[in-house]
């Protein structure tokens, strides 16, 4: 038996089911090549069925030995070869030195993020094939998207078992669900999507009983879900949407949750935890030079701070959320196409990153749109998205962005790398044209703006 390296390797393997396999039965599996040993959990997933799923990053033979309490499941022992990573397959997508992201392969990595919570939740295949398509066809390689219910929903299948509000069964899980769920995370790794899974939330209210639960809950989640999907390569982890709206949780316990989840993760994702307040305060939004943490995920309404966020914290910045472009009455869901886009900018000139969302709710009968329950792309911001990302896709490392925002200069004299000559372009973030200026230019550049808005500039060095 064979599987790419960075694929999925499945045991399945049979054993008790009376009682709750899933409180009293523990399963795990050494993988091992030459002297490398990955130690992962497995999980009980219904009837009699057990698993474990393992994500091999050396190409040659692995050997794997179980461990269980189950002496059926105990002891089992087997290999399998790894062989070389197939096309558009990376590996998972890591940090890169203090401000970017690389594949595991090297190749480089943009985030280009949209946000869709709740996609996956209706369980309605039409719509969420319909997401895919506009996916497919958008320039998004990352999606935000939740595992817990809000409170105003009412979906077909929870990740507990039970379907009465507040009387969810907390001690078992729920198959259907996840394998569900595990079929949407497939179908964006085959799009080259990265998964940012938002394992818990503010906005159950009490409603189903997940967004206050105890410690020994929290964990007992964290531990499922690590088991069944820390196997996909394409898997980030937010351990909270807007964490500091939760009032059942501490500061403290986030970090131990966030410590949880680093320690259980055989692979290292990557893990942040993203704020709900819209102070540029380090108390505030979060402590992101904590180790358990990779990368500042971020809700502010400014991304020109962006230089700030990594002066203070040498981490990639990711604005996660930074105001959907629509027509929502809800002060975060209604910016223009165009001020979006500006946001887009203001980050990409600092080194950073900003996620995309939108909510047309006239347009859509759940009332949101895009961002709670995926569907048709919309807004005017995605084309000049697209174009930003392949212009900085294009872009060598020693490119450098000047961007004029809002302001309708008639020129800007704009400084130049000292020493070096430069090639420079006039690039037009709305229209999305870019346009050569003659000759090479050393020292500064004079570049002739014509009171036009939403300008900006590229500087190359021709050497």
């Amino acid at each position: 038996m064979s599987v790419e390296r960075w694929g999925v390797h499945e045991l399945r393997l049979t054993g008790p089911a009376e009682g709750n396999p899933y409180t009293d039965v523990r399963l795990s599996a050494s993988f091992q090549y030459r002297n490398r040993i990955v130690d992962v959990d497995g999980f009980y997933d219904g009837d009699g069925v057990y698993r474990i799923r393992f994500m091999p990053d050396r190409p040659g033979t692995w050997h794997y030995t179980t461990r269980s309490d189950a002496p059926a499941l105990d002891g089992r022992r087997g290999t399998f070869e790894c062989v070389p990573a197939g096309p558009g397959n990376h590996g998972p997508v890591r940090v890169s030195g203090a401000h970017s992201f690389r594949y595991a392969d090297g190749t480089p990595y943009l985030p280009f993020g949209t946000t869709c919570y709740h996609w996956t939740h209706d369980e309605d295949e039409k719509r969420e094939r319909g997401t895919l398509e506009a996916l497919a066809a958008s320039p998004f390689n990352k999606i935000r998207m939740c595992l817990l219910p809000t409170d105003e929903m009412v979906p077909p299948h929870l990740a507990f078992q039970g379907d009465t509000p507040g009387a969810l069964d907390k001690t078992r899980f729920n198959p259907v669900f996840f394998a569900h769920f595990e079929r949407r995370l497939r179908d964006l790794q085959a799009l080259g999507i990265e998964a940012d899974v938002i394992l818990l939330h503010p906005y159950d209210r009490g409603h189903w009983g997940v967004d206050d639960m105890s410690p020994d809950e929290d964990r007992f989640l964290l531990r499922y879900v690590l088991a069944r999907l820390s196997a996909y390569r394409h898997v980030w982890w937010s351990l909270s949407n807007e964490y500091d709206f939760n009032r059942a949780k501490t500061v403290a316990d986030w970090d131990r949750l966030g410590r949880f989840v680093q320690r259980h993760d055989p692979y290292q994702h990557l893990r942040s935890i993203h704020n709900g307040t819209r102070m540029y305060s380090y108390e505030r939004i979060y402590d992101f030079t904590k180790p358990w943490i990779t990368h500042q995920s971020i809700q502010h309404w400014d991304a020109a701070l962006t230089g700030r966020w990594l002066e203070s914290c040498p981490k990639p910045v990711v604005i996660d959320e930074i105001g959907y472009e629509g027509k929502l009455g809800k002060r975060w869901g209604n910016i223009t196409g165009r001020a979006l886009t500006r946001q887009f900018w203001h980050a990409a000139a600092a080194g950073g990153f900003v996620g995309h969302g939108e909510c047309y709710p006239e347009q859509d009968p759940d009332g949101a749109g895009w961002i709670s329950t995926g569907g048709r792309l919309r807004g005017e911001s995605v084309p000049r998205i697209a174009f930003l990302r392949r212009l900085l896709e294009e872009a060598s490392p020693a490119d450098s962005l000047v961007y004029f925002g809002d302001r309708q200069h008639a020129y800007r004299d704009v400084g130049l790398p000292p020493d070096a000559d430069c090639r420079v372009a006039l690039i037009d973030t709305w229209d999305m044209t870019v346009t050569e200026l003659d000759g090479v230019h050393r020292g500064t550049v004079r570049a002739e703006l014509k009171g036009r808005p939403d300008m900006a500039l590229r500087i190359r060095r021709t050497a």
